[in-house]
């Protein structure tokens, strides 16, 4: 079976480049042509990649994220010599003549979405609200009457507690807001991602927001800027600008299910 990782356009320096490099299961990396297309692929066991074999990977997270991790950096190592357009995590062909199809008859698309992806990057932004980082800064635990009996100073702490609760996440939120007016004029479009929570939200805080931007390389820099200082001066609220990335957020790959053995 053929694992795709990426398409790009043949002809690129992705095609010497990445030949013979390790893919999933180790195996070497080689490039399908179709036309003005190639596909980076590599080559998978059906036992493993057909539908039941994902069905049983999707259920391991330890074997999910290997397999996440791999077609990741190969697609990063892809855009480090040429625009690319990544697939969607375990798109498999039954072989590379299925793939040579795919290519063909996708060509329209694919030509139209590397052309607005040639000489761009994906820059993404997350802002966290943390409140007992507030709390840290400001220098303040809550407000209490020494005179208190246990009970009320208990539900006083409770009601500074809240407010400074409500007032770090109104603080984010103002800052969240003002981020598509600092980067206009210098991204070329937006994504809106729902915020990391669980496993994938490792930082401090809670991500109440997680954006992607499309930037042109020569941007990236500008974009940073942009947003410099943007959180400074506001207890307990973080913005974390990430990337330069391969632009996820701006392909659209084939709409093929997971395991497709087409």
């Amino acid at each position: 079976m053929s694992y795709v990782y990426a398409v790009c356009r043949a002809g690129t320096p992705v095609e010497t480049a990445l030949a013979g490099q390790p893919g999933l299961e180790g195996a070497p990396l080689r490039t399908v042509r179709a036309g003005e297309l190639a596909a980076l692929v590599s080559s998978v066991p059906s036992v493993s990649y057909g539908t039941e074999g994902v069905k049983a990977q999707m259920e391991d997270l330890d074997r999910l994220e290997v397999l996440a991790r791999t077609h990741h950096a190969v697609v990063e190592a892809a855009y480090g010599h040429a625009a690319v357009l990544p697939m969607r995590l375990v798109t498999v062909y039954l072989d590379d003549g299925r793939v040579g199809e795919m290519l063909g008859s996708r060509a329209p698309e694919f030509s139209a979405l590397l052309a607005r992806l040639e000489g761009h990057v994906e820059l993404g932004v997350k802002i966290y609200a943390d409140p007992r980082e507030a709390v840290s800064v400001t220098g303040g635990a809550p407000e209490t009457d020494t005179a208190a009996s246990p009970g009320r100073a208990y539900l006083q702490r409770r009601r500074s507690q809240q407010r400074n609760h409500r007032e770090t996440y109104r603080a984010a939120g103002s800052v969240a807001a003002e981020v598509p007016a600092r980067v206009d004029g210098i991204a070329r479009a937006h994504v809106a991602h729902r915020p990391q929570q669980g496993d994938l939200a490792q930082a401090a805080g809670e991500n109440i927001l997680n954006d992607a931007y499309l930037v042109q390389d020569a941007q990236a820099d500008a974009f940073r800027a942009a947003l410099a200082g943007l959180a400074d001066d506001v207890p307990g609220v973080r913005v974390e600008i990430t990337g330069p990335w391969a632009p996820y957020s701006f392909a659209t790959p084939p709409a093929a299910a997971e395991g497709d053995t087409r």
